[in-house]
């Protein structure tokens, strides 16, 4: 049975390695989300130039969120975060991981094999949150702690959230590489004939059964 686990941001790598794929986690402390193709290639940018990132990443969790802002007592304030699709983020995800030393990535849908390898390299896993759950979510927002790039739209910022128990989140590529959604693909790439043999054979037994049927003028 899967264990459910309570991180704190930051996290050691001994605790990453602790977490199994399909495992529950709850996550606790200073995250930074964004939603945005625009804020990886500048973080990309500023990695590549040795510019300093605005706000400190090592051992902690990059999620790909989008978030409403809003003004509250004159400081910022988010009114809710909801998971957005990973995979858009592929070409990136390699070097941010690496270079900032995550140990946490999440989203929806996942990451493609050469982010699993920087994951397995950098000791980082990869949780899926499920999407639709913004009211959920945004109980576990305990701080708005900065917003940066405001140039940016606001799903596009980079965020630093202090949050409580934010989850359910399932480990879906865990700091080995292994992930569910190749276990999914391989597991539909290795039924696939079976799927078609039967689909053919309902095939042929549905059109033996429309001749019949009109051989004996039951269809009109």
């Amino acid at each position: 049975m899967p264990d459910t686990h309570y991180l704190t941001t930051p996290v050691d790598r001994e605790r990453i390695a602790g977490l199994a794929l399909g495992d529950s986690v709850y996550l606790s402390g200073d995250v930074v989300i964004t939603a945005g193709i625009p804020s990886h290639q500048r973080l990309m940018e500023m990695l590549e130039s040795d510019t300093p990132i605005p706000v400190p990443m090592a051992e902690g969790a990059l999620l790909h969120f989008g978030a409403s802002h809003t003004q509250l007592d004159g400081k910022p304030d988010v009114a809710y975060i909801n998971p957005t699709t990973s995979s858009r983020f592929n070409p990136f995800m390699p070097t941010i991981i690496s270079r900032l030393g995550l140990r946490v990535v999440g989203g929806k849908g996942g990451l493609n094999a050469a982010c699993a390898q920087a994951m397995r390299r950098t000791g980082c896993v990869y949780l899926s949150f499920p999407g639709g759950a913004a009211p959920l979510y945004a109980r576990a927002l305990t701080a708005v702690r900065a917003v940066y790039w405001d140039d940016f739209i606001e799903h596009y910022r980079l965020t630093l959230l202090q949050v409580d128990a934010l989850g359910p989140a399932t480990v879906a590529i865990d700091a080995e590489g292994r992930s569910l959604y190749d276990d999914i693909a391989h597991s539909a790439a290795a039924r696939l004939e079976t799927i078609i043999n039967e689909l053919d054979r309902t095939r042929e037994n549905d059109t033996a059964q429309c001749r019949g049927a009109a051989g004996n003028g039951s269809i009109t």
